[in-house]
């Protein structure tokens, strides 16, 4: 389809401006891709040398450079110097480029158009930073550390793209300043997503760069390369290396065992498990939420070095130790998360709770391990009566499974209702509406009430009783958010790896 541009009067005032603005017209390009541009413009080639020129006249090389102007209405093509690049030039008959926004620095995959992928996140926006799927990273079968490669999904979790490798993808710096304050980070199915509560005026662009601790592979120059080696597919994708369909199972433990509770009720703490750290990896970070009612990642052979973490049929009601079963978000599959791993406190010790998570790919190995996070009482982006009031409460969790877009400090903790990101196996379940994809109810909530601490609760436990009202044991684990980390969104806290207590192991 062809446009009308505005006609554009070669002046030297007009090159004088256009000397100091080109860059921010074009950062770069695919090789033979398209070309990567802010705003709608015209491909001239002459002689085998790409032109772009934009609504304005200004014309740019490929690598980004201001070469010239165009009078487009008279077909002329004019170099800063003076030199005529090209004369009666029809744009009406020439290619039109869309723009390619990019608000951090990303890969841009060029296929039936531009796809730019973020790392940290994964997310893959199209040009308009408008976001149509996600990355999952493949993981090294032996030592579950993550690879260059992987599928790009859409939303409903249909492969995009397979056999996508990022050393082959050129990287691309920011062209658009979006919005220069932090932008909420997500988990696979857990942070207070920008996307579904956009950022104000005043650009509309979703930023999806989360954090400069990227997860995914480093982004270095080296890697670029001209081409990419990914294809179309539409068959679908099996979960078995996607890390982050995420999961977790159970067993029943024993009678022995602490009794357990969904909540914490007063103040004893005489009965706490004794926690022994282990020398092993510690810093700060963040807690995030998410339930998929996926496999989980340690209970695939190739991940969970013998070390499998239960998955469970039925509505994540019976335990199942056919590792090689698939994934109820793989299409066939009917493995999937045990209700029963859903957090819990236990009598007599208030401050302390545990529950199951999981942790950055590039972790590898992660499986069954256990780290004790100590809440600081702030949030990662806001601190209110929520957040404060966690403050040296204590939770224990352990691995169940990895996310490429989970970040160094960021535990992502399996709690009903938290979220179903981008798989979503729960749709068999028969519970109600999971609220936010990314978020789940408590993002609903925040939303609703207008971030105003106490009616978030109120509102969170209302969800928590309707949503899952036909399932007492999510409900509990729904009600855990609301109670025991009183609705408290993206918790910072200190963590520690410490030796697995019981109360976790058994249900492992």
């Amino acid at each position: 389809m062809k446009r009308n541009f505005l006609k554009f009067m070669l002046s030297a005032a007009a090159v004088a401006f256009i000397c100091n603005c080109g860059e921010d017209m074009l950062v770069g390009t695919n090789g033979k891709s398209t070309p990567i541009v802010t705003q709608i413009s015209y491909l001239y080639n002459d002689g085998g040398t790409n032109y772009l020129i934009d609504a304005n006249g200004f014309v740019t090389s490929e690598n980004g450079d201001t070469v010239g102007v165009a009078d487009i209405q008279g077909g002329l093509i004019v170099a800063i110097d003076g030199t005529i690049i090209a004369e009666n030039v029809d744009f009406n008959s020439l290619d039109i480029i869309e723009p390619t926004y990019i608000t951090s620095p990303a890969w841009v995959l060029s296929a039936d158009k531009n796809y730019v992928i973020y790392p940290g996140t994964g997310y893959v926006t199209d040009g308009a930073g408008t976001i149509v799927g996600k990355m999952i990273f493949d993981t090294d079968p032996v030592t579950g550390a993550m690879l260059t490669t992987g599928t790009i999904y859409d939303g409903a979790g249909n492969p995009l793209f397979e056999d996508v490798d990022v050393n082959e993808l050129p990287i691309h710096e920011p062209n658009v300043n979006v919005n220069p304050a932090p932008i909420p980070t997500i988990s696979s199915s857990s942070a207070d997503d920008p996307f579904v509560n956009p950022q104000p005026e005043p650009d509309p662009i979703p930023n999806p760069e989360l954090s400069s601790d990227s997860q995914d592979p480093e982004l270095s120059s080296n890697s670029v390369k001209p081409n990419s080696s990914a294809s179309v597919k539409s068959s679908s994708s099996s979960a078995k290396s996607s890390s982050s369909a995420k999961s977790s199972s159970s067993v029943q433990s024993s009678s022995s065992a602490p009794k357990s509770s969904s909540s914490s009720g007063g103040t004893d703490n005489s009965k706490c498990p004794t926690i022994k750290t282990k020398g092993g990896r510690s810093g700060s970070g963040w807690a995030t939420r998410y339930w998929d009612c996926c496999k989980p990642h340690c209970s695939w052979d190739q991940h969970a070095g013998g070390n499998h973490s239960r998955q469970c049929t039925n509505k994540g009601r019976t335990n199942d130790t056919n590792w090689g079963n698939g994934s109820v978000c793989d299409g066939g599959g009917s493995a999937m998360t045990c209700i029963s791993q859903i957090p819990f406190t236990i009598d007599g010790c208030s401050d302390m709770a545990f529950a199951f998570a999981a942790v950055p790919a590039s972790d590898g190995g992660s499986c069954g391990k256990c780290y004790q996070l100590t809440f600081t009482g702030k949030g990662k982006y806001k601190s209110d009566a929520n957040t404060k009031a966690l403050n040296g409460k204590k939770l224990i969790v352990m691995t169940t499974n990895v996310g490429t877009d989970v970040q160094q400090g960021q535990f992502d903790i399996m709690i009903p209702g938290g979220g179903v990101g981008i798989f979503n196996g729960c749709s068999s379940m028969g519970w109600g509406n999971q609220g936010a994809q990314y978020g789940g109810l408590l993002a609903d909530c925040e939303g609703e009430s207008k971030d105003l601490p106490s009616k978030v609760v109120t509102c969170l436990k209302n969800k928590c009783n309707s949503v899952f009202s036909n399932d007492s044991e999510a409900k509990k684990g729904c009600l855990f958010l609301a109670e025991w980390m009183h609705a408290a969104g993206n918790p910072m806290h200190n963590y520690t790896e410490v030796e697995c207590p019981d109360v976790l192991k058994q249900k492992y």
